[in-house]
């Protein structure tokens, strides 16, 4: 659920996700503009309870008295509260303090209720902070305001506070009390927590996990769709002589040499720095972790962009026991994930193990899989170079057919081809091209939870077969245990028919039966005079899609847009425009979101989609930027980069 977004304040855009470094307005300790924060988080409470701290802050205003020029963040004083139990200063107070002293962002004071209450304290404490966001709509002005879901850890409770807040308007949403989790290093239950906030609140506004600090963490927290980040964590380790890495934690007392190649660690050695006062120790640590930290943020905006964010996370969460936990949990929300994964990327799948097993490429793949239309013989080939089709030897050893009430002889008649490898289990040779199934790497050496992973899906994939043909190497492979008899097979001869391929692959990118209404009539297909790879598809002198080498997937042309709007029933992969857009949209211009009036929820981002008006009448057609929920839920920005218009 990671995304790169531009989040507007009135003192600029930064870009997210985001770490707000945490700046104590009595005690600075770095410029740490210097060092590449580009917003950052101050506590308004500490300035409103200190009288000439205070006086000062109302006189210059919070951006000139921490000496910061981009977005200020303000909290509350709910940590104080959370810490000590009790703070003198009011909701309203506070609010119209933040608003006074120019904060960008301020925060509303919720009651910070701890992990593992009593639900009778969890709910009692929700009511105040649900009362105290209502309020703070009212007191402020033009102030942007966070509403910070709460909730324990009953995720029922977590829920209901983010569809109440999610609902009022806020700017941006922190999911707060979780540091106590991350502190204990439950980040299963962290997940949970989560989990059970954000799918109930708006695509369209930034999240903020509250106190999530070490960069150990970013990337677990950002797949989860956290967008901000906040934490003092880069002094506090700073002063305990602890250097913060994405990987872990280093006492200088334990180093021989330094961490990484940032600016400190270039410049000293553990010894030098060992033989330093404290208080320049510190600061040079802090700027460590900085570097480090701000470092890890960029990295994780690139991975999203390249579409590896995923392989990121698994790497971040093998180094700590306690994180693997968090990221096992991810499999029990892989159909949300599901919903908000591009439907093709940049970057090949790598499988690093068990754990890739719950990634939405593969829950994607099974459930295209049933779109597919089924054939009567099945024949299961092992796995090869890619594109599979291409690389099939006739020396594949003995096959084997297994016992069933099949009736058909000429297993050649109506034959399913498929090779079945880790991590998609069972791949027909008709889509072996089409993203992720030519992209994606697995090791040779195959762990036991993929080999048994795999063995299930293949004996779910057989059933619907009157006679299946396996391999040696499979069964032996996966120990599937049917009851099979020797079947010869000789010459193996395998011949994938081009109109048959080009039908499968639309019937899988689009839905069952979408290849027979887009490929009818007098089909001509052109291949590439270099690779051999099918490049178009005509009927007579038409052209109706074609098929892209980066992901193997249909492009449409008008003729194929409208062959496909005519046999998908609405709103199936349709977005749907306003009077206002329709003119656009017909000269061939971008759809934005705020003139999408419904769309498929199911569209993912990367998608072919299909622009209709309000009437269902084609009017254009072209790329989704945003998935579905999201395409319904953002007022700005893109949601579909148009291709052609005027039909």
């Amino acid at each position: 659920m990671g995304r790169v977004g531009i989040l507007k304040t009135p003192h600029g855009n930064i870009k997210t996700p985001a770490l707000m470094p945490v700046i104590h307005p009595g005690k600075q300790t770095l410029d740490v503009k210097k060092f590449g924060a580009e917003i950052v988080i101050t506590n308004a409470y500490i300035m409103y309870k200190n009288e000439d701290l205070r006086a000062k802050v109302l006189e210059e205003g919070v951006h000139k008295f921490i000496d910061f020029p981009g977005p200020i963040v303000t909290d509350s004083g709910s940590f104080q509260l959370s810490v000590y139990g009790d703070i003198d200063v009011t909701n309203r107070e506070i609010i119209e303090f933040q608003e006074a002293i120019g904060t960008d962002i301020g925060t509303s004071l919720d009651i910070p209720t701890p992990p593992y209450v009593k639900r009778e304290r969890a709910e009692r404490e929700l009511e105040i902070t649900l009362e105290r966001a209502k309020e703070a709509l009212d007191v402020r002005d033009k102030l942007l305001l966070n509403s910070v879901v709460q909730g324990s850890t009953f995720p029922d409770l977590r829920s209901r506070c983010a569809d109440e807040i999610g609902s009022m308007g806020f700017d941006v949403y922190p999911i707060g009390a979780v540091v106590p989790l991350m502190e204990s290093y439950k980040y299963s239950d962290l997940l949970d927590v989560v989990m059970a906030s954000v799918t109930h609140l708006p695509e369209s506004q930034p999240r903020h996990l509250m106190g999530a600090g070490h960069p150990m963490v970013f990337a677990f927290a950002v797949a989860m769709g956290c967008d901000l980040f906040d934490s003092a964590a880069y002094i506090l380790y700073a002063k305990g002589d602890r250097f913060m890495m994405p990987t872990g934690t280093y006492k200088l007392e334990n180093l021989v040499e330094m961490p990484c190649s940032c600016p400190v660690c270039n410049s000293y050695t553990p010894e030098d720095l060992r033989g330093m006062e404290k208080d320049k120790r510190m600061k040079l640590i802090a700027q460590h972790n900085l570097h480090i930290s701000l470092a890890e943020i960029r990295t994780i905006r690139q991975a999203i962009v390249d579409g590896n964010l995923m392989e990121l996370v698994e790497q971040r969460c093998r180094s700590h026991p306690y994180l693997l936990d968090g990221l096992r949990n991810f499999k029990k929300y892989t159909s949300n994930f599901e919903e908000y994964d591009p439907a093709s990327k940049n970057s090949a799948f790598f499988y690093s193990g068990p754990e890739s097993l719950a990634r939405s490429e593969i829950y994607r793949h099974l459930k295209k899989m049933e779109r597919l239309p089924p054939k009567e013989n099945l024949l299961l080939l092992p796995r090869s170079r890619k594109p599979y089709s291409k690389s099939i030897r006739n020396d594949l050893g003995d096959f084997y057919k297994v016992q069933k009430d099949g009736s058909t002889e000429n297993i050649w008649d109506n034959l399913q081809v498929a090779v079945v490898d880790v991590p998609f289990a069972v791949i027909p040779l008709e889509i072996d091209e089409v993203y992720p199934l030519a992209q994606n790497e697995s090791p040779l050496v195959n762990d036991l939870d993929s080999l048994k992973f795999v063995k299930n899906q293949v004996k779910k994939y057989i059933e619907g077969f009157n006679n299946v043909i396996i391999n040696e190497k499979v069964l032996k492979t996966f120990d599937l245990d049917f009851k099979t008899e020797y079947y010869d097979l000789d010459p193996l001869k395998i011949n994938i028919n081009d109109k048959d391929k080009v039908k499968y692959i639309a019937d899988y990118q689009f839905g069952s039966g979408s290849g027979n209404a887009l490929f009818k009539g007098d089909i001509k297909i052109i291949k590439s005079k270099k690779t051999g790879k099918i490049r178009h598809v005509y009927d007579g002198e038409t052209l109706i899609a074609t098929l892209r080498a980066s992901d193997g997937v249909f492009v449409l042309d008008r003729e194929g847009a409208r062959r496909l709007h005519s046999h998908l029933e609405y709103p199936k992969n349709r977005v749907a425009v306003n009077a206002d857009a329709e003119p656009f949209a017909k000269e061939g211009k971008s759809i934005f979101a705020k003139f999408v009036i419904d769309c498929d929820i199911n569209i993912k981002s990367n998608e072919e989609v299909l622009i209709v008006n309000q009437n269902d009448d084609l009017i254009a057609f072209g790329k989704a930027i945003l998935c579905g929920r999201e395409i319904m839920n953002f007022n700005t920005g893109q949601a579909v980069k148009t291709r052609k218009g005027g039909l």
